[in-house]
C-alpha cells in the first residue's frame, strides 16, 4: 500500500491505543472525584450536512471492484441471457444487487428499498438507481429452467477459477468437498415445489456442496421439502470433482454423513482416484462384525485438545447442570472412553472391499444417584484412503461437521437460505445470487496479498478472513464509514475511522487497483 496510507493507519492505531491507556489510568480518578457516567449525551447536536456526504458501508465499493476484477460481471453478462432489453439493468446488475444487499446486512428482499432511496449509496456504487424489491423478485422469476440456473452457476465458477489461478502451488494439494442438505422452512402456502419435510416443516430442502479449504459453495441445488438428503448428490459430486480437477487440484477427497455413503457410486469414484470418507449406518451385520473383533484390534482413540491453555490452570466451577440432573433423577449419559478399530467390508452394491473404521464409545448411564449398566455404541466410517490411520479418518469425518457452521452462516448471516419468491426455481436463483455475498468474502480472503517480509503475519490474516463469521466480516470490512466524493469521473472513498482490519483492506485495494 502507499507509504502515506501506512503512516496514517499507524498514527490512528497508536492514537486509539494511547486514548484507551489514558482512560484506564483516569478511571480511578473519576471514581475518586465522584464524577457521573462516562457515556454522557450532554452537548449532542444534530445538523444536516451541506457538502460532506458519507456512507456507513464503505467496503461495498471494494466488493464491487473485486467482482469486476475476477471477471464475475463479464461472465454473468456473457452466459446469462434472461432480459430481452437492458432498460437500463443488465443481468449482472440484478445479481450484484442481491449480493450487495446481503453484504449491507439486509434481512429480507424489501431492504433493497433502503439502498434505492439512499443517494450517497447510489453514488458510491456508481448507479443512478438500482432495482427495487419488486423488480428483483421479477428477475428471480425469469429463471424458467435448470439451464438458466446452470448458466449463472457456470459464470460464478469462471470467476472462481480466476481467483484460484492466483493461488500458490500449495493451495492445489488437495480439495476437500463436503456435502449436506438443510431445510429451508417457509410460512407461505402457495409456493410451487414446497412440501412437508421429515421434521414436519413446510418448505424446501436444498443440497449444498462446499470446498472445505475455503468455505466456498461449489454447488447449491434447491429441492422439494420431502426429498431425501442424498438425492441428486452423486451428479453434483461428479460435476464438482471435474471442476476441481480442471482447476489443477492434485487430490480430491469427498466427505459426507451416513446419508451420502451411496455405495453404488463408490467403485466409480475409487477407480477415478477420488478419495472418500463417509459415515455409514450402524446396521446389525456391522455391529456383529465389531462385536466379533478381537480385543487386540481395538486401540484407544485420543482426541487432540480443543485449545491450548494459556496461563495457570483455573479451578473448575461447579457443574450446575449436572447437579440439577442428579437431584431430579433424570437419565444422564457420559462418555467414558473411545476405542477405534478397522476391518475390510464390501457393501452389496460394490465389487470390491473398502476400509470400514469403527469407533466404540463406552457410555456410563446414571439416573439420580443410581449407576445403571454401561452402554456401548458403534459409529462406522467407510473410506478408500489406505495412507491415513484410522484415527485420522475419524477426525476427518468429524471435521465435516464444520459444514453445519457454514450452513448456519448462509441461513442466519447471509440469509441466503430463505424462500421469498413464489416457486422452486425462482427461490433457487435467489439462494444462488444471495449466497454470492459469502463467496465474495472467501475470494477477498484468497486475494489478500502475502508479502515475503511479513509472510507469517499475512497468512494468519488470510486465515482469519476465511474463518471469519459473516457478521464479523460485515462489521470490520464492509461497515467502514467513508466520505464519498465524486469528481473527475471518479468515486473517491475517504475512510473516516480506523479498525484493525484496515491494513488488509488497503492491501486488497492495491491488488484490485482501486
Amino acid at each position: 500500500m502507499k507509504a502515506s496510507i501506512a503512516r496514517g493507519l499507524n498514527v490512528r492505531k497508536h492514537r486509539i491505543k494511547k486514548r484507551l491507556a489514558c482512560a484506564n489510568r483516569e478511571k480511578y480518578q473519576r471514581f475518586a472525584a465522584g464524577k457521573g457516567p462516562v457515556i454522557d449525551p450532554a452537548g449532542v447536536k444534530y445538523e444536516l450536512a451541506d457538502k460532506v456526504r458519507g456512507i456507513s458501508y464503505g467496503g461495498v465499493g471494494l466488493m464491487i471492484k473485486l467482482a469486476h476484477e475476477v471477471g464475475l460481471v463479464k461472465a454473468i453478462n456473457e452466459r446469462l441471457h434472461l432480459l430481452k432489453m437492458h432498460v437500463p439493468y443488465h443481468e449482472s446488475d440484478h445479481v450484484l444487487n442481491l449480493a450487495i444487499n446481503a453484504l449491507c446486512d439486509a434481512t429480507c428482499l424489501q431492504d433493497l428499498e433502503l439502498r434505492r432511496n439512499d443517494e450517497v449509496f447510489l453514488d458510491a456504487v456508481g448507479a443512478d438507481s438500482i432495482p427495487d424489491p419488486t423488480t428483483a423478485g421479477d428477475f428471480c422469476r425469469r429463471f424458467k429452467s435448470i439451464d438458466d440456473i446452470e448458466d449463472l452457476a457456470g459464470a460464478i465458477h469462471v470467476a472462481r477459477l480466476n481467483v484460484w489461478e492466483r493461488q500458490s502451488p500449495e493451495f492445489f494439494n488437495e480439495a476437500v468437498i463436503d456435502m449436506d442438505g438443510t431445510i429451508v422452512a417457509t410460512e407461505g402456502e402457495c409456493k410451487e415445489g414446497m412440501d412437508i419435510s421429515y421434521n414436519g416443516e413446510w418448505g424446501y430442502h436444498p443440497l449444498l456442496l462446499t470446498l472445505a479449504n475455503t468455505g466456498e459453495p461449489l454447488s447449491l441445488v434447491n429441492r422439494s421439502g420431502n426429498r431425501p438428503s442424498e438425492e441428486g448428490a452423486a451428479a453434483q459430486v461428479d460435476q464438482a470433482v471435474l471442476r476441481c480437477r480442471c482447476a489443477g487440484f492434485r487430490s480430491i477427497r469427498l466427505r459426507g454423513d451416513t446419508a451420502f455413503s451411496q455405495t453404488e457410486h463408490l467403485d466409480r469414484w475409487d477407480a477415478a482416484g477420488t478419495l472418500f470418507q463417509f459415515g455409514y449406518d450402524a446396521t446389525p451385520n456391522l455391529k456383529d462384525f465389531a462385536n466379533n473383533l478381537p480385543e487386540s484390534a481395538w486401540k484407544k482413540l485420543r482426541r487432540p485438545a480443543a485449545y491450548t491453555r494459556k496461563g495457570p490452570q483455573r479451578e473448575r466451577p461447579t457443574n450446575v447442570k449436572r447437579q440439577i440432573i442428579r437431584r431430579r433423577g433424570y437419565l444422564h449419559l457420559e462418555l467414558k472412553s473411545e476405542e477405534v478399530a478397522e476391518f475390510d467390508y464390501q457393501p452389496t452394491a460394490c465389487r470390491k472391499s473398502y476400509r470400514m473404521i469403527v469407533v466404540r464409545k463406552n457410555i456410563s448411564r446414571e439416573k439420580g444417584e443410581k449407576c445403571l449398566l454401561d452402554e456401548v455404541r458403534y459409529f462406522f466410517y467407510i473410506s478408500n484412503d489406505y495412507a491415513a490411520t484410522p484415527a485420522e479418518i475419524v477426525f476427518g469425518c468429524n471435521d465435516r461437521c464444520d459444514q453445519e457452521n457454514l450452513l448456519a452462516q448462509l441461513a442466519g448471516g447471509v440469509r441466503a437460505l430463505t424462500a421469498p419468491v413464489d416457486n422452486l426455481l425462482s427461490n433457487w436463483a435467489y439462494m444462488l445470487m444471495t449466497s454470492l455475498a459469502w463467496t465474495l468474502k472467501a475470494w477477498a480472503a484468497l486475494l489478500l496479498p502475502v508479502e515475503p517480509r511479513k509472510r507469517e503475519e499475512h497468512q494468519v490474516e488470510r486465515r482469519t478472513w476465511l474463518r471469519m463469521e459473516f457478521k464479523t466480516f460485515i462489521n470490520n470490512v464492509i461497515r467502514v464509514p467513508c466520505q464519498i466524493v465524486r469528481q473527475a469521473r471518479q468515486t473517491n472513498y475517504r475512510v473516516l475511522a480506523w479498525n484493525p482490519f484496515l491494513s488488509g483492506f488497503f492491501r486488497l485495494c492495491n491488488v484490485l487497483h482501486c
